[in-house]
């Protein structure tokens, strides 16, 4: 099945409202098609504007290897000695009646921990001691944009297990002390504005927002309704494991820096050997754990590639084994919470955006979709 067919059955089946699909080769875009209203009496685009949630963590991530990569940052700081507030994160044991039980971590996490979600900090969806942590001590989620929010118990040890959660959010503060900018200044000078990004950005802009698609919910029925979500708009700080807004031929650009080994268009962002030392394999011997949901209305279980190694790198997920068919080892590739999905693969020259707006994430029909999509690119 061709790449536009698999887009027009994913709509046609029920199986997204509405989709765009985009290839492309370090040279180019190569493929880049739609199915589907965005919103009522407008077609989706590969210029739709789309709430792009944890594919911000990419971004974050890759502006703190700016940083690694001149010089500015290391990844064995302790992050305490660069944000001292993170010093009064500790681990959640257990209960006590109605007062959690807290302890010291063993050991300080590390920038690099944070990079490679091995801090100890994990999001609520998927680790139910958040989630009851948060609602029993009446805190809040991250996605309420203040920096209250982010004090998040850790759930383990630093350096111990993979659990994925808001360690990119105190990355870009980390960018932000370094730096001495706010993260979304420093974005726009040192990779928005240098690639091209005009319509990648923090908030919805006036541009942006005639073109922002509207987002979907399964009902009980597995028909769409109209559903709200969206990150917070003038927060006390933009989190780099949420708050972009994006489109897929930016994001698309944004992934061909990498095919690229740093540079698009003449200009250069990352070095070569930035460029390989960011997509190495930084867990080690740890590996991804299967992401059980605590919350199926917001996301399914996920379990990329069952059977084989997949680990993390400095911005992604890193699958370790060729996938038949599909991508090759050594690929990268992540996703956001309304199934925005992206992976590329240097050994192929091959990236690829899939993109809607629906919950809940990685439902079995949207990763149906995917499964074909990536299918029809490698055999394209």
């Amino acid at each position: 099945m061709g790449l536009q067919q698999t887009l027009d059955d994913a709509v046609t089946a029920g199986r997204m409202p509405f989709v765009v699909g985009m290839t492309a080769s370090a040279a180019g875009v190569r493929f880049q098609g739609a199915a589907g209203e965005a919103a009522p009496g407008r077609p989706a685009a590969p210029d739709t504007v789309f709430r792009i949630f944890s594919m911000t963590k990419a971004v974050g991530s890759t502006a703190a290897m700016i940083l690694v990569d001149r010089g500015e940052l290391d990844l064995e700081a302790p992050v305490e000695s660069l944000l001292p507030e993170f010093a009064r994160l500790q681990v959640l044991e257990g209960w006590d009646g109605e007062k959690p039980r807290l302890r010291a971590p063993r050991g300080k996490a590390t920038v690099r921990q944070l990079a490679t979600h091995t801090s100890g900090l994990e999001y609520e969806f998927w680790c139910p001691q958040m989630a009851e942590y948060l609602t029993r001590a009446g805190r809040p989620s991250i996605l309420a944009g203040t920096l209250d929010s982010m004090n998040y118990p850790l759930m383990s040890d630093p350096g111990t297990r993979w659990g994925y959660g808001i360690s990119i959010d105190w990355l870009g503060r980390v960018v932000e002390k370094v730096s001495g900018q706010r993260i979304d200044a420093f974005l726009r000078q040192h990779l928005f504005d240098p690639l091209g990004l005009a319509d990648t950005d923090v908030e919805v802009r006036a541009h942006m927002a005639p073109r922002l698609a509207g987002v979907k919910a399964r009902g009980p029925d597995g028909a769409f309704v109209d559903f709200d979500l969206a990150p917070p708009s003038g927060p006390e700080f933009y989190g780099m494991g949420h708050a972009l807004y994006s489109t897929p031929q930016d994001y698309l650009r944004f992934l061909r820096l990498f095919l690229n080994r740093g540079t698009l268009d003449g200009a250069r962002v990352l070095s070569e050997a930035g460029v390989e030392r960011m997509l190495a394999n930084h867990l080690g011997p740890l590996r991804l754990q299967k992401m059980v949901t605590a919350m199926p209305q917001v996301t399914a279980d996920f379990d990329p590639f069952p059977g084989t190694r997949v680990t993390h790198s400095l911005g992604f997920m890193r699958n370790e084994e060729d996938i038949p068919g599909r991508r090759r080892a050594g690929s990268q590739g992540w996703a956001g919470v309304l199934n925005t999905h992206y992976w590329f693969d240097l050994s192929s020259d091959l990236a690829a955006v899939l993109m809607t707006q629906t919950l809940p994430f990685v439902e079995p029909p949207v990763m149906t979709v995917y499964d074909a999509f990536e299918r029809a690119a490698y055999a394209a």
